[in-house]
């Protein structure tokens, strides 16, 4: 019989495994949602279990403090990106591929529980500019970046036919992708006034596909 984490017919992770995810996701919203909303140096690792609804030892058990489980969300959203890159139809350009696959990660939809969840209004804002300059998350947002690169690497490489390990080009594209993503979560969070994410992504991937052509 197949392992009870392992679902051999469909490649896909099993029960077991998407548990797992959910916890490490409830656990990261949580982190991010407090430490936004109190300020880093005003929440604790029991605080956040108990926002997730588990015990501290359950924590520790996924995260070695709050700045991990912070910057897991990142790993986390950019899997998905992965997943939905590979969902896309295969006639599809890649740059109009990647686009979606990161709007749908990047800006949720309008009324759903995930917008609820994260309101875009200044303080909220103000919050995540300050959390992310706290200099105990720097390390973890690099390795986080780091890891969630190669998952893309690997999904730009099946979708394009070439090789993760061998070739510049998935590496090469993934990075761009990361950075660009980024750029545009920067510029949305500081600009004077509130500027839509997905407005900005949508430039950025324009200009992407473009070569970067000089204004």
């Amino acid at each position: 019989m197949a392992p009870a984490d392992e679902n051999r017919t469909t490649g896909q992770p099993g029960l077991r495994e998407r548990k797992k995810r959910q916890t490490r996701v409830a656990l990261s919203q949580a982190a991010i949602r407090l430490c936004v909303l109190h300020g880093w140096a005003n929440v604790t690792v029991e605080q956040i279990a108990a926002e997730a609804d588990v015990s501290v030892r359950t924590f520790r058990n996924y995260f070695a403090g709050k700045a991990e489980a912070i910057a897991a969300s990142h790993v986390e959203r950019m899997l998905r990106v992965a997943d939905d890159l590979l969902a896309r139809p295969a006639g599809e350009p890649l740059w109009d591929s990647l686009l979606h696959a990161v709007l749908d990660q990047f800006v949720p939809p309008e009324g759903s529980a995930q917008q609820d969840s994260a309101p875009q209004n200044e303080r909220w804002r103000a919050g995540v500019r300050l959390m992310l300059a706290e200099p105990a998350l720097a390390g973890e947002i690099v390795k986080a970046n780091a890891a969630a690169q190669e998952e893309l690497t690997k999904a730009i490489a099946r979708r394009t036919g070439t090789d993760a390990e061998r070739d510049v080009y998935p590496k090469l594209v993934a990075s761009v992708v990361a950075a660009g993503s980024a750029v545009a979560v920067e510029h949305s969070l500081r600009a004077e006034k509130p500027a839509p994410l997905g407005a900005i992504l949508a430039q950025v991937f324009e200009q992407l596909a473009a070569g970067l052509p000089v204004p």
